[in-house]
């Protein structure tokens, strides 16, 4: 069955966003997991290792009868609507127990693994969860603290553990097993609403105000669909999985929609084993955020600035690779850069990324290289795709158009055509558990959900982000400057790592302030000698902020600076978290910049 989405945006007033591949339909996670065992059946979901270190594969066959076992016994234990909350690193078990619960009716509350002991409580107590599956190193430390949570609550631990109290997966799933084998089979007769909530996702984002997103599967399943519409992904693919599966963009994108697609997943073992993993799993498709993927660029240049005329080498496939696409000529780029594609396991053609802006450069750099590159944008609360480059449309310095099903506007644009961002489709959120107030503050009565980013968009439908409401710098005069546009330019300059753009107001004038942390290896190899001083820093800071003034209109121009001597804290997919950081400026040395007329 082919799903049309329909998106109306005001500037435009005609459907732009239907998709061009097949799509079939699922109607919740039951439904894919069956559909995904039929069709790819003894094709492998799943590539892991061994505790030897040795690959070894998981039919999609093997996977949907885990994930009924597992289920056999929650249903065998009474468990419908219960919220349960899984922690721990990307892992089979995780994704088996994530099907499981949600499949048998419950509700699944993903913990992220980064977080302290205490927030852990916090999110298991907040939930209403009575049951907790994860690694040993987290159960223990919540079981610690058992006192604190209702009589009855469960401990499953993925791992070999021996507490009195806390229960093994693999026993646990070995009763679902013996029932199902036996003949009783209880997902057969269960029945998902696919509008209720299957999973709350409490989320931090960079303001550190917590609340718990709840999301259907009829939420997560349009975006699944509306992702398949637009990104070719088949049972030949190889994915490895990097980003931390608990939170919706992993899980969404590289979890549940590379198994609707037949796909296979590998899971790397932490970033210091990113580059052995690429090698053995050699990975086609990749889900990253732009962080990561800047210093891999960065890494890819450095290493060819080594090389004799390196610099001028890579100029020229790009000029070749860029000629060689314009003639029809199929693959001719990932020969000429066949030997930066080996790092990679030689067959990389997909990257995807979100979650912040990437630099336009680097987009274009993988482009050339002959790996598509594509720029989503999304936020937990919509499941969380709303828009996303595509198989169609490629545009580095744009998000790109609305996913399949998803109305996209912007609200209120100014003279300059930015406004806020409004979605409206299937994969808006049910609201914020147990906080109307705060569900009534963001989605309005006819449905729309106020997402708190700025953007515009143009004849063609394609959307840019240009910052959120909260972070618009309203000048004394009454211009806006948005931070994350600054920050964009700085952040492009090689020898400043991160930025984060605030201001002050100082008499009748708002003055544009940075944090920065600076590129410390950049400037070294600036100045050729490993032995740099804080002038040394200061001075070399201080020049890279006065070629972007360069770039800007007076009023953007920044006039203070502030070094960090420490990368700044970051939410567990990267982002900076802007406020908490701000709140840490105090103390530190302030540079003037004079700005010339």
């Amino acid at each position: 069955m082919l799903v049309r989405g329909v998106s109306m945006n005001v500037k435009s007033k005609f459907p732009v966003n239907n998709p061009f591949y097949e799509v079939r339909h699922i109607r919740d996670f039951k439904d894919l997991v069956n559909q995904s065992e039929k069709l790819f059946s003894e094709r492998p979901a799943y590539k892991l290792r061994n505790k030897d270190g040795i690959y070894y594969e998981v039919t999609y066959s093997n996977f949907r009868h885990s994930i009924y076992y597992l289920a056999n016994s929650l249903v065998e234990d009474g468990y419908s609507r219960t919220h349960i909350s899984v922690v721990g690193a990307n892992s089979y078990k995780w994704s088996v127990t994530y099907l499981a619960v949600t499949c048998s009716d419950n509700v699944i509350v993903p913990i992220d693994k980064e977080l302290t002991t205490d927030n852990m409580m916090d999110v298991i107590k907040d939930s209403d969860s009575t049951v907790l599956f994860g690694d040993k190193k987290y159960i223990k430390a919540v079981f610690a603290r058992k006192d604190e949570l209702p009589e009855g609550f469960r401990f499953i631990c993925f791992d070999e553990v021996d507490i009195d109290g806390v229960e093994l997966y693999e026993n646990y799933l070995d009763v679902g097993t013996q029932l199902y084998r036996s003949g009783t089979k209880h997902l057969d007769s269960i029945t998902v609403d696919p509008e209720a909530t299957t999973a709350i996702l409490f989320t931090s984002g960079t303001t550190g105000v917590s609340k718990g997103v709840c999301l259907s599967q009829k939420n997560i399943c349009s975006v699944v669909m509306g992702a398949a519409g637009c990104i070719k992904v088949t049972e030949e693919d190889q994915l490895l999985s990097v980003l931390p599966i608990h939170h919706t963009y992993e899980c969404t994108v590289g979890f549940l929609y590379i198994i609707y697609c037949g796909a296979c997943i590998s899971f790397n073992q932490g970033l210091r084993y990113i580059t052995r993993d690429f090698k053995e799993v050699k990975p086609t498709c990749f889900i990253t955020v732009p962080l990561l993927i800047e210093k891999v660029h960065a890494k890819i240049m450095k290493k060819m600035e080594e090389k004799t005329a390196g610099k001028l080498i890579f100029k020229i496939g790009k000029y070749a690779s860029k000629f060689s696409k314009s003639m029809g000529i199929k693959d001719l780029d990932r020969k000429i850069f066949s030997e930066i594609i080996e790092t990679f396991g030689g067959r990389l053609r997909l990257i995807v990324t979100g979650a912040a802006a990437i630099d336009p450069r680097v987009a274009e750099d993988f482009m050339h290289m002959g790996i598509d590159l594509y720029i989503g944008y999304g936020l937990t609360e919509c499941a969380p795709l709303v828009a996303c480059n595509n198989d169609r449309l490629m545009l580095p310095d744009s998000i790109g158009t609305p996913m399949p099903g998803a109305e996209v506007t912007i609200y209120n644009p100014d003279d300059l055509g930015v406004g806020e961002i409004w979605v409206r489709g299937p994969m808006v959120m049910n609201g914020y558990y147990k906080n109307q107030e705060a569900t009534d503050e963001v989605i309005t009565p006819d449905g729309w959900f106020r997402t708190g980013d700025l953007g515009t968009c143009d004849r063609h439908n394609c959307y840019k982000i240009t910052g959120r409401c909260k972070n618009v710098i309203v000048t004394k005069n009454g211009k806006n400057i948005f931070p994350e546009e600054v920050e964009l330019y700085l952040n492009t300059n090689p020898v400043i790592e991160e930025s984060i753009v605030y201001a002050d107001d100082v008499d009748d004038e708002t003055l544009v302030s940075v944090q920065i942390y600076p590129n410390y290896e950049q400037i070294k190899n600036n100045l050729k000698r490993q032995d740099i001083t804080k002038e040394d820093v200061q001075k070399s800071v201080e020049e890279a902020v006065k070629d972007v003034n360069k770039k800007l209109p007076k009023y953007k121009k920044i006039r203070n600076i502030e070094i960090s001597e420490t990368e700044f804290e970051k939410t567990t997919t990267k982002k900076i978290k802007r406020h908490a950081n701000l709140k840490k400026k105090e103390n530190k040395e302030t540079i003037n910049i004079e700005v010339e007329e």
